[in-house]
């Protein structure tokens, strides 16, 4: 049985292995955007980059979202036609 490797934001260290320890509150900031945002605030971001990015940002995501439902629409299962369109 697998133990929780990290509660929250508190990662525990097991047999001394902090290495693997950052491995994984990395892996949490990175699953959170937390090391984006630090990126972000560091410097200041001026107003053309701030509305660039921000309509960057929402791009990508109505592009990932068709994506995935395409994707989806091709991976679902039991349909009639397996293959539509094709002889």
């Amino acid at each position: 049985m697998r133990h929780a490797s990290f509660i929250a934001r508190t990662v525990f260290v097991q047999n001394n292995d902090v290495e693997a320890a950052c491995r994984v509150l990395n892996r949490i900031l990175g699953k959170e955007d937390i090391l984006d945002q630090y990126r972000r605030t560091r410097y200041f971001e001026r107003p053309f980059e701030f509305r660039r990015r921000i309509n960057f940002e929402r791009c990508k995501a109505i592009y990932n979202e068709d994506m995935n439902r395409k994707i989806n629409f091709v991976l679902r299962k039991n349909r009639n036609d397996p293959f539509p369109g094709c002889l």
